[in-house]
């Protein structure tokens, strides 16, 4: 797996009449990653089969780069309507050469029937476009079927649709660059409602917990007195958010308070001394020292980069 301060380098090969869903599931995620963090964690290239250009399933026509890439860190294969047709000796070629060049190889919507059937994907676990599971039973036998959204098996990756796509694109950026950004792309395309946090939760517990530092951004509340008005015990809150988060309640509210500071970056011209008081740190220093820790820039940087 690559580490943080590596740049991944992505290949997108296209087959005709592919889901431009799925296509933007799983790209536009790395775009964010790169735009919120202020980096190029990720570049991307896209390619077919002949160089030539490739039409969706809705009839948007993309050109591949002249240039293919020879290596890649992650290879994502979309095809979607005519996989059956797309599945020739010349297709199956290509995929054995060019997966032995990548890191990590990903089939996207029934992607992994063409993966299956150029021998890539025996005794592994594989899943695709739900449809087609029963079909894909049949036909390959040695190659595990799990009917869910996404799957891992070590370098080989598979979804079946462009949900299913978005969440498997969300682990990776995870693996590779955290959980606080993972958070932040997660909550870029999947706007909450009313007081709601940008930090997905499960239980009751949390999402309260995470509301009341919401609403009290200016004025950060103590751990213990959030967890008295939500009338548990400062460990159960801290057991409950680590169980589900990953995080304690300080890195949490933490979080919460210095995405509010990014926000005010984007979209307002006041002063750092302003923005700083608005977040609740009692200093524009403070906020710049934990601003860079959490984002990697300081707060000056990450503004002129917008």
């Amino acid at each position: 797996m690559l580490n943080s301060t590596q740049t991944c380098q992505i290949t997108f090969l296209l087959f005709d009449r592919f889901s431009n869903m799925v296509l933007a599931n799983v790209l536009e995620p790395f775009r964010a990653a790169n735009t919120l963090s202020g980096r190029n964690h990720y570049t991307w290239s896209i390619q077919t089969v002949d160089g030539r250009d490739v039409s969706s399933s809705s009839g948007l026509t993309i050109r591949p780069d002249e240039v293919p890439r020879s290596k890649s860190d992650f290879l994502f294969v979309l095809s979607s309507y005519g996989f059956r047709a797309q599945d020739t000796p010349r297709t199956r070629a290509l995929l054995r050469k060019v997966a032995g060049q990548a890191g990590v190889v990903g089939g996207l919507d029934a992607g992994a029937w063409l993966l299956a059937s150029s021998g890539l994907l025996n005794g592994k676990r594989a899943t695709l476009h739900p449809d087609v599971w029963d079909a894909f039973s049949e036909q390959f036998p040695d190659v595990t079927l799990e009917r869910k959204g996404h799957v891992s098996d070590g370098k080989w990756l598979s979804c079946g649709g462009a949900m299913s796509g978005f969440e498997m694109t969300l682990g990776l950026i995870g693996d590779h660059l955290g959980e606080g950004l993972r958070r932040d792309v997660a909550a870029l395309f999947q706007q909450p409602s009313g007081t709601e946090t940008l930090i997905p939760a499960k239980s009751k517990l949390v999402r309260q917990a995470l509301a009341l530092m919401g609403d009290a951004i200016e004025m950060p509340l103590e751990i213990p007195e959030i967890a008295h008005r939500l009338g548990v015990g400062q460990r159960q809150l801290e057991r409950q958010m680590k169980r589900e988060l990953s995080i304690t309640p300080v890195k949490a509210y933490r979080h919460v308070r210095l995405t509010h500071v990014r926000q005010l970056l984007e979209a307002t011209d006041l002063p750092m001394s302003e923005i700083s008081i608005r977040s609740g740190y009692e200093s524009a220093s403070a906020m710049t020292r934990a601003f860079r820790l959490e984002f990697g820039q300081t707060p000056t940087a990450y503004r002129a980069t917008r």
